[in-house]
């Protein structure tokens, strides 16, 4: 007989890792422990060294499908003295160390009970275990124990007790636990009046969304808009409530444990990887080509656009409903546009009122909103887009130790906050736009609870360096030491860290503005260098932006001020007269270089949106109508005086408003010219 101790790191509290420990090893005869060690798993066993030797295999091999087990050490010991193998109580949790679990899908196992009539979970929309369910919506503190989440109220029944207790249950000390006697309850109310609770909220809801009727349902981390997708008429009258006329509503598909796609495999073209994506533990919303010819989506959900953003039922509460209704729903968030989805019933009540004709409830707290996460396929590998649900709070390990720690109140769109102490960092789920007065409370929210959560005090903050940013205002109002960053060295540094890089790299950061070191609007530069030491490397030819920030959502001004840059006599209809002498006199006209403004002029220019309702319609309109074509104009580069090269758009113009070419050739046209410019300078450094 031989003992070996392993320790294992990584994503191994919060997802039942113990319990698989303890079954593992007691299926194989051994003797020994686990335990929880601060961040870490203690592993002890004893047994024959065969056996060992297997037991360590099966750790990692078999581990639960949410655990990420990390080998810290392994070692052999001198035999303890142990006549079983048992979970021994937890080591007292050390703030820096925690690690927080996401929220999670539903496991196989609790679907299965959940359509199971015998089971006496049957149709109970909060089923879960050790192995799914909400995890950092529900923690008000750690450790994560039951006491210290939103299920504290909630008094296990003697049912639940004896599988909360028994570790050879896959619900041993899975701490949402509950079941239609001791958990949270659902209720269906229209005008004010419930209407329907936990015993037939789910006939009564399907039969209002089957009437079209707008549903606003609370999930795991907030309020989703419900809706049926196929409907022409519906859709529009959602987006006419919610004052959202264009930007793409997500769509959330039944799927049935044994032919997950089968509803989908219609209506988009799914990849392999698009299919990984969206059956991942984190089921995100991932964006996917719609299917040529297909009719059963409202032409409204993404106007103008060639992808969809779809994603499967995650919560047990979407599962019954989807698997009811037989039907793609649209699940957009429970919001006023760009701010935080709501969480609070009687706020979402109030709020949502306009736009919602029902509100399915229940009584579980969410103590923080978690967003749907966004991810795209580019080029075979899945790119965030947003990060939210399943995938926040979300963790990086830095190659160097910080020599204190540090607050990032990030920029003022799509806002996120991120925490960094030794070598860790913990970016937050989104946020939301800076421009309201709820944003900045849930900003101030998230901030609060990453430093209770991790019982890490920011001894600094970063902060962008653009002053008219409501984060760089709210930092300035702390009592910390601050120090500022251009917006475009952290865009740089972000893509170095991505790309785990070791040497100087050439980075392009192209996108719509922000602050740069000569006090102009940047956003089509690259840089050479690395983190802490960025060189404008190249940029394209700066031009003012009559009408400054307003730009941002009107492409018509990006599209005036190239023309008039250039001497083209060009007047857009919206344009007041004066706009061009004002811009003339340099009169609300700064000066950009952002490659964003010059895709809004382009979608300008080609009559594809003059005044966008939601960020990037222009740009999203110009790449989903781009046909093809053999080249784009070159356009021609000079040395600056500052030392930068520097591209001139100007050539883009009269090809954008040549009416003898197409305008998906021009849009490819455009593309391709911006691609010359990317080739030419990884050429030339």
């Amino acid at each position: 007989m031989e003992a070996r101790r392993w320790i294992l790191a990584g994503q191994v509290q919060g997802v039942g890792f113990r319990p698989f420990v303890y079954r593992l090893a007691t299926s194989l005869g051994l003797h020994g422990w686990v335990r929880n060690c601060v961040s870490e798993v203690e592993v002890v066993g004893l047994g024959h060294p065969e056996t060992l030797q297997q037991f360590a295999q099966d750790l990692f091999s078999k581990a639960p499908q949410i655990a990420e087990p990390i080998l810290v050490s392994s070692a052999s010991i001198p035999p303890p003295v142990c006549d079983a193998f048992s979970i021994l109580p937890s080591e007292a949790v050390q703030g820096e160390k925690v690690h927080v679990p996401v929220d999670y899908f539903t496991c196989p196992d609790c679907l299965k009970e959940l359509e199971d009539p015998g089971d006496r979970r049957y149709q109970y929309p909060f089923i879960n275990c050790t192995q799914c369910g909400p995890r950092y919506t529900l923690i008000r503190r750690l450790p994560y124990d039951r006491c210290n989440t939103t299920m504290r109220d909630f008094v296990l029944c003697a049912d639940c007790q004896t599988e909360y207790e028994n570790p050879g249950d896959r619900r041993f000390h899975a701490e949402p636990v509950a079941c239609p006697v001791c958990g949270p309850q659902v209720r269906l109310v229209v005008d004010g009046q419930q209407v329907a609770d936990g015993d037939n909220w789910l006939g009564t809801a399907c039969g209002l969304l089957k009437d079209g009727k707008i549903i606003a349902a609370r999930g795991i981390g907030g309020y989703h808009l419900l809706c049926d997708a196929a409907s022409d008429e519906v859709v529009a009258r959602l987006r006419k409530r919610k004052n959202r006329p264009h930007k793409p509503l997500a769509v959330m598909f039944p799927s049935p444990e044994e032919t997950p796609f089968h509803y989908l495999s219609n209506v988009v073209v799914l990849s392999d990887i698009a299919k990984q994506q969206l059956r991942s533990i984190s089921r995100p919303i991932v964006l996917c080509p719609q299917a040529a010819g297909s009719r059963e989506l409202s032409s409204l959900i993404a106007p103008g656009l060639d992808e969809v953003g779809v994603m499967l039922p995650y919560s047990p509460l979407h599962h019954l409903l989807l698997n009811a209704y037989q039907g793609p729903l649209v699940a957009t968030s429970g919001n006023v546009s760009g701010e935080p989805v709501l969480t609070d019933h009687v706020e979402a009540e109030k709020r949502l009122a306009p736009i919602a004709d029902a509100f399915l409830h229940h009584d579980r707290p969410i103590q923080r909103p978690a967003d749907d996460s966004v991810i795209r396929i580019i080029r075979e590998q899945p790119a965030m887009i947003r990060t939210g649900r399943g995938k926040a709070p979300s963790e990086f390990t830095l190659p160097f130790e910080l020599t204190e720690p540090v607050l990032a109140v990030g920029g003022h769109m799509k806002n996120t906050v991120a925490l960094a102490w030794d070598n860790r960092i913990v970016m937050s789920p989104h946020i939301g736009d800076m421009g309201s007065s709820r944003s900045l409370s849930v900003f101030n929210q998230v901030v609060a609870d990453l430093q209770e959560l991790y019982q890490v005090n920011p001894a600094r903050l970063l902060r962008d360096a653009h002053p008219g940013y409501v984060t760089h205002q709210w930092a300035d109002q702390q009592a910390l030491p601050v120090t500022s960053l251009y917006h475009h060295h952290a865009h740089a540094s972000a893509l170095f860290a991505e790309r785990s890089c070791d040497d100087p790299v050439l980075v392009f950061t192209w996108d719509g503005v922000g602050f740069g070191e000569d006090g102009t609007l940047w956003g089509g530069e690259a840089f050479v260098g690395q983190p802490g030491c960025w060189r404008r490397y190249a940029s394209f030819r700066p031009f003012r932006l009559p009408g400054g920030e307003k730009a941002g959502r009107e492409p018509w001004r990006s599209a005036a001020g190239l023309c008039w840059e250039v001497g083209w006599d060009y007047m857009p209809e919206l344009a007041d007269p004066l706009l061009y002498q004002a811009w003339k006199s340099r009169i609300n006209a700064p000066v950009t270089s952002a490659a964003g403004r010059l895709f809004d002029a382009a979608a300008a220019l080609l009559s594809l949106c003059q005044a966008a309702s939601y960020e990037g319609q222009g740009p999203m309109l110009l790449e989903a109508l781009a046909t093809s074509a053999v080249s784009g104009p070159l356009l021609p580069s000079t040395k600056h005086q500052a030392g930068h090269r520097e591209y001139d758009w100007s050539p883009l113009v009269p090809m954008l408003l040549d009416d003898s070419i197409s305008i998906g050739e021009r849009a490819a046209k455009f593309h391709l010219a911006l691609e010359n410019v990317i080739c030419d300078l990884a050429l030339r450094a």
